[in-house]
């Protein structure tokens, strides 16, 4: 796919099965985005906002290079955990082949067989905030964020997500995943029907030229402990197929980069409307 040796997902039709809706997933934002803040627009738990741009962090980010690593920043600088994806539009040639896809601006889509997609929509603006794709009992969430041009923005999410997590009275853990340190959470929730219980996350988090893809997987896939079967397995490959087309706007370290709806999905619920 895209000019590199990678296992193609197979084409679909990417008109059946979407639904646009304001509140699509927002359980699952809520319990695993608390790093985030309603906006979108820090990873800080407080919501503070951050004073330094993209190209006033070299000090910083000298600094940081000073300080010692833990192994978890070790393991995320061991290799390129994104050889085969996620992928920056720079990297591929989308033209290489003839699969369907679905362009949201600044992330492209291939969808698989039977996929189904909602969209979290901003309805002031129009865009999407974060897609939540589905497959059988399993769910992937995925976010698109701003990053340091040259720093590694990783260890200051896990801890953001830390604290989230402990003010939530939930669990955290760090594994070796397949795209580096990967994030396992526990974290109480409370049913429709007043029932309690726990929702269990996997997020995977890739860091690519100035952005931050984010996928928490959710449902049965979340229980597993590898991706080399079942649902765990076509959703990571759904996410390491997707392209960054992140564009030149300056923005905030942290900051939510919002998603265009496709044209193709737009004439879908129109027609849908229609009848």
């Amino acid at each position: 796919m895209f000019g590199r040796k990678k296992k193609l997902a197979e084409e679909a039709e990417p008109d059946d099965d979407f639904e646009d809706t304001d509140d699509a997933g927002d359980e699952d934002l809520d319990a695993d985005a608390d790093d985030l803040d309603e906006g979108g627009d820090e990873t800080g738990e407080d919501g503070e906002s951050s004073d330094q741009d993209e190209t006033g962090d070299d000090d910083d980010e000298e600094e940081a290079e000073d300080e010692p690593e833990d192994e978890w920043m070790e393991l995320d600088s061991s290799r390129d955990w994104r050889e085969d994806g996620p992928f920056d539009i720079s990297e591929v040639d989308l033209d290489a082949d003839d699969l369907q896809r679905l362009d949201f601006g600044s992330l492209v889509v291939t969808p698989f067989d039977d996929m189904q997609m909602q969209m979290q929509v901003d309805q002031a603006t129009n865009q999407v905030q974060a897609l939540l794709v589905m497959d059988g009992d399993s769910a992937i969430e995925v976010a698109l964020f701003a990053a340091p041009a040259r720093a590694s923005m990783l260890p200051e999410v896990r801890a953001d997500m830390q604290a989230a997590t402990d003010k939530a009275d939930g669990t955290m853990s760090l594994v070796e995943g397949p795209l580096g340190t990967e994030i396992r959470r526990r974290l109480p929730v409370t049913a429709p029907d007043g029932r309690q219980g726990h929702q269990v996350t996997r997020t995977w988090l890739a860091q690519g030229p100035k952005w931050l893809l984010r996928g928490v997987l959710m449902g049965k896939a979340a229980l597993t402990d590898d991706v080399d079967e079942g649902e765990a397995q076509l959703l990571f490959e759904f996410f390491c197929n997707l392209v960054v087309r992140r564009g030149d706007t300056p923005r905030v370290p942290g900051q939510l980069i919002g998603l265009d709806i496709p044209k193709s999905v737009l004439e879908h619920m129109a027609k849908a409307a229609d009848k």
